[in-house]
């Protein structure tokens, strides 16, 4: 018997040398930490429970019968973070560079079907070349057996995947399944087709960062959603973002006691908005000022800034905010931000994530580039997703809500359940200058003094329109509140909506405008 123990503990140090001393120093040397390194600093303390340490790789093909390492290039297995059981696997760049093929694989698949059974997030750790070629098709299918599962996981379980290594081909379709992305500075990329691809077909000469770096997916193309200097940056991110996050789409978002007060008022806000409508401010000064302790969690902070999207505790409650940023683009509705929004609003909604949104928007970017790149069908996709969502919606719209993007910014028409506005919000058409050019034309141009009677006929639409009791008049606001009370307002909306019930209609699903 002892040698059968002796036998099991060589293997199970084997596995845990993965690629061994040389390729790990390897990896040190690049700045970035072994897949058992980024487990033990993600984890709680003796938490993780490895499956599959013992598993290897069947394949003759290739030379691969002379290198047969235990636990084929992944670890996985079950852990708690502060508390929380999670699924986990983490590649191991050591060892066969990551690669994925079939073994590897199913042991990803493994841990994705308990997690869906037990209903705790998969958080993954991407750190691979690629498709193990030497396995052939085999690996092609082992990746397709991933996609399956995170589809099948959307909206059940959160998924995070924090990409800390390379990430190409087929590999980046199964992050972009998974509700947030993390990648690291200058040690991660992604893209379908590298460098020297592109190169041959179109002639651009890019290098991995430039093509697929974290900077690059986290302002130009959207597809990053945080952006970490390190590997223990970024893996405190996630442990962060997993705080305000249920475990799956059975329970209620998490609650955390606070010492900040509920009935904190603020005078400062009542200043805030500025006399002049065309003059910006910084719509994160009044996020702050609303929830505990001034925290929040920046979702795609510098994807479409002209829109904010953040988790944040307000009265101790887990909530997602969504807020128009008028210090960008005056806050306007464009493309990328009604991609952004309304993918964060979905994901709130499949959580049971309370959503409150904060209104300051002049309406939609107009222009040919807009048009032409399908902002009618983009811009549908906010409007859809908030009409979808029945989670609680409290919005408060702070100064301007013009056109459309009133309506698609969680009004009470779309069945919003708390509107709210400050005496300084303007709910109207569009803006007086706009609205007067169109409605008085003819008495504009036959005016003596054209600048005089367009200048009088403004501040008479201003005074009739720019304001927010027309719309509470018809009960499209529940109230116009002081903004020092802007907090205790929505802290006791929120407590008002802790049980509602709202459904839509029995269907299979809608056809979202993709």
């Amino acid at each position: 018997m002892q040698d059968k123990i002796k036998t099991l503990t060589e293997k199970k140090e084997l596995s845990k040398l993965g690629g061994g001393s040389t390729r790990i120093d390897a990896q040190h040397a690049k700045g970035k930490l072994t897949a058992r390194e980024r487990i033990e600093l993600l984890v709680d303390k003796e938490s993780f429970t490895e499956f599959d340490s013992l598993a290897h790789h069947h394949s003759d093909m290739f030379g691969l019968a002379d290198n047969v390492p235990l636990g084929d290039g992944v670890v996985t297995g079950f852990a708690e973070i502060n508390g929380k059981k999670i699924a986990l696997f983490s590649q191991d760049f050591t060892v066969l560079g990551g690669s994925l093929a079939e073994t590897h694989g199913r042991k990803i698949c493994k841990i994705m079907d308990t997690a869906l059974k037990i209903g705790c997030p998969v958080i993954g750790l991407n750190d691979s070349g690629g498709a193990r070629v030497q396995e052939g098709v085999i690996s092609l299918g082992a990746y397709a057996d991933i996609f399956l599962r995170n589809t099948l996981a959307s909206g059940v379980v959160p998924q995070i995947s924090i990409i800390m290594g390379p990430c190409a081909g087929g590999a980046v379709y199964s992050p972009a399944i998974t509700d947030f992305i993390i990648m690291v500075k200058n040690s991660s990329y992604m893209f379908v087709t590298g460098p020297k691809v592109v190169k041959t077909v179109t002639h651009e000469d890019l290098s991995s960062e430039e093509l697929g770096g974290a900077l690059t997916h986290a302002a130009k193309s959207g597809v990053a959603h945080f952006v970490a200097d390190n590997d223990m940056h970024a893996l405190e991110i996630s442990k962060k973002l997993l705080s305000y996050l249920p475990s799956n789409n059975a329970e209620e978002a998490p609650f955390v006691s606070s010492e900040d007060l509920s009935d904190r008022k603020n005078e400062l806000l009542n200043n805030i908005i500025p006399d002049n409508p065309n003059q910006p401010y910084n719509m994160k000064d009044i996020i702050r000022d609303l929830v505990d302790n001034g925290e929040f969690l920046e979702v795609h902070e510098q994807y479409a800034e002209n829109i904010i999207t953040c988790f944040a505790r307000i009265g101790g409650r887990s909530i997602g905010i969504v807020a128009n940023q008028p210090a960008v683009l005056a806050g306007v509705l464009d493309i990328d931000a009604s991609k952004k929004a309304g993918r964060f609003v979905r994901f709130c909604d499949a959580f049971n994530i309370p959503i409150l949104t904060l209104v300051d928007v002049p309406g939609f970017l107009p222009g040919a580039h807009q048009e032409w790149n399908a902002i009618i069908t983009n811009g549908a996709k906010l409007l859809y997703a908030y009409c979808e969502a029945t989670v609680p919606k409290v919005t408060l719209i702070t100064r301007k809500a013009y056109g459309g993007a009133y309506d698609v910014m969680s009004s009470k028409h779309i069945r919003g359940d708390v509107n709210l506005a400050w005496p300084s919000a303007e709910i109207a058409v569009m803006g007086a200058k706009g609205a007067v050019e169109i409605i008085f034309n003819k008495e504009i141009s036959s005016a003596d003094d054209k600048i005089a009677k367009e200048e009088e006929l403004v501040s008479e639409y201003n005074e009739k329109f720019a304001n927010p009791y027309i719309a509470a008049s018809y009960g499209y606001l529940d109230d116009v509140i002081l903004p020092e009370n802007s907090r205790k307002v929505i802290i006791n909306a929120f407590n008002l909506l802790e049980n509602k019930v709202d459904k839509n209609p029995p269907k299979k699903h809608g056809n979202i405008p993709l």
